[in-house]
């Protein structure tokens, strides 16, 4: 009985690390995400050394400091106003042209909210809290 028992706190125990694990990844993932979308758009853009800045940037998410978290913040943030700049810059080009440019706008503008949201995730989730502050 007693091996049996401590067989099912060692589950649990497993279980739990697991969950903690998981809920990392989904949190994670929305930054990671955002970051490598800018590092794609400014690809395109030919703007090669903020390509790389974006491609690195996930990875100052393992140094456990609040710089680190305003700096993603703060990057996050200020990638979700290009993709709205970009979106303007497009969706006139496409009104001038006289081509469709309303599911450009929703399409891009989409990107923008979630690179914003990826960014206040610092300042609204409490893991986030808990691991940076």
């Amino acid at each position: 009985m007693s091996n049996e028992s401590s067989l099912q706190n060692e589950v649990s125990e497993n279980k739990s690390g697991f969950g903690k694990i998981m809920i990392h990844i989904l949190i994670f993932f929305p930054i990671v995400l955002s970051s490598l979308l800018l590092g794609a758009h400014f690809n395109k853009a030919g703007w090669l050394p903020l390509v790389i800045f974006c491609a690195l940037l996930p990875f100052l998410l393992f140094i456990k400091r609040v710089w680190v978290a305003r700096l993603v913040q703060i990057v996050l943030i200020l990638g979700a106003i290009e993709w709205i700049r970009i979106t303007i810059v497009i969706a006139q080009g496409r009104i001038d042209a006289g081509d469709d440019w309303i599911r450009l706008v929703i399409i891009l503008g989409g990107v923008a909210l979630f690179t914003f949201l990826s960014g206040m995730l610092f300042s609204w989730s409490k893991s986030l809290k808990k691991i940076y502050f």
